[in-house]
């Protein structure tokens, strides 16, 4: 540890440590490009499987190209039944990124390429995690509630074939279309903390499922992964529309913090939130469920009125939780949702950093004592 009077930059703010060509960021203009291409176009034009091969690959694919890794992804989705039955064993009422994780590094104990680290392997290690990230959180969810486990089918896309795994039935086209639309819109957002993690393991040239572990463990935590969770036991507390102004006007009036509303990097509209509300209110609206997206709408109102001029704004969690509401997801699952999605960011953004490596090794400022000296542990007080 260094003792120079070095500024201290809290939370590693503003710290660059690498250069990436996958994801582009401007939180004072509310900017998100994955590369060099708008959210909002990857969100209305593409699909989460194009967007992940996108970024693994640094560059758009060819029809060819994705039709290949879609199929490498169906193939893939299917879990080895010795984790289908320690996922049936799992403790009933464990967080469910802690059953994720597990699973995960069970995973990495199957797979037979597991420690290689070479380019091509770490590539086909990140298709077979995308394919069964899927399968091993519906497996969670259906085992925790005390359901028989449903096997993948191949001839539904990556967000219909979960939605499938969970509740049993095919998904209506547009209710597998909106899911697969947050999953493009969380599926990478640059440094963040569960990324980073997942590269510091991967500069150690560790294996990719220890990265995906690691990255699993920092997205648990409630100041990342969390939110959108704490967004819908929010909409619960508040009940009814009449209620939401005075809740948050005494929030605000008490300087409290609101679920969903603000981020570390932005500091305008979050892109992704303007997608996700037009679809909120869409589903809400056709689904006859428009109680929550009612109360958001009225909050979001009273938020830009209030603080929008210091730059805080309602993030991507402030609607992701009624768009999976609707679909039938329950809150504990908004994490590992995300996870879902990220998994491409994560296996991603390891690659990439992996080309041209160094070991992630930060400092940080001494402040204990110079002058001390072993005391015998029979003198001490």
């Amino acid at each position: 540890m260094t003792d120079t009077g070095t500024n201290i930059a809290k939370g590693l703010e503003g710290v660059l440590f690498t250069e990436s060509k996958l994801t582009f960021i401007n939180g004072a203009e509310g900017i998100l490009m994955h590369l060099g291409i708008p959210i909002q176009e990857w969100a209305e034009k593409s699909t989460f499987e194009e967007l992940s091969l996108a970024l693994l690959d640094g560059e758009l694919p060819t029809a060819e190209e994705l039709a290949r890794f879609d199929a490498d992804l169906r193939a893939n989705r299917a879990i080895p039944d010795q984790l289908v039955q320690i996922i049936r064993d799992m403790p009933k009422g464990i967080h469910p990124m802690q059953a994720l994780r597990t699973a995960v590094s069970y995973l990495g104990l199957l797979d037979p390429q597991a420690e290689e680290i070479t380019p091509e392997a770490r590539r086909a290690i990140s298709i077979r995690l995308i394919a069964q990230f899927s399968t091993v959180i519906a497996a969670i969810n259906r085992a925790q509630e005390g359901q028989e486990i449903i096997a993948p089918r191949a001839d539904l896309t990556h967000a219909g074939n979960y939605l499938y795994m969970l509740t049993g039935k095919e998904p209506t086209p547009e209710q597998a279309r909106l899911f697969d639309i947050a999953l493009v819109l969380h599926a990478d957002h640059g440094m963040n903390a569960s990324t980073f993690t997942a590269i510091a393991t991967g500069s150690t040239l560790s294996d990719m499922y220890s990265c995906m572990t690691s990255a699993i463990g920092a997205l648990k935590g409630p100041l990342h992964g969390g939110a959108n969770e704490a967004v819908m036991d929010m909409l619960d507390e508040i009940g009814t529309l009449d209620k939401a102004e005075a809740y948050i006007t005494k929030k605000l009036d008490n300087k409290e913090k609101i679920m969903g509303v603000g981020h570390r990097v932005y500091k305008n509209f979050d892109p992704r939130s303007r997608v996700l509300r037009d679809y909120a209110e869409h589903v809400a609206t056709k689904e006859g469920k428009s109680d929550y997206y009612q109360i958001l709408e009225a909050i979001e109102k009273i938020i830009v009125d209030r603080i929008g001029s210091k730059g805080i704004y309602p993030n991507v969690d402030f609607y992701s939780g009624t768009v999976y509401s609707d679909l039938g997801i329950k809150k504990e699952y908004f994490t590992p949702i995300f996870a879902l999605a990220r998994i491409s960011g994560w296996c991603a953004s390891v690659m990439e950093y992996a080309r041209d490596n160094r070991l992630l090794r930060p400092d940080a400022v001494y402040t204990g004592a110079k002058d001390a000296h072993y005391v015998e542990i029979q003198d001490r007080k």
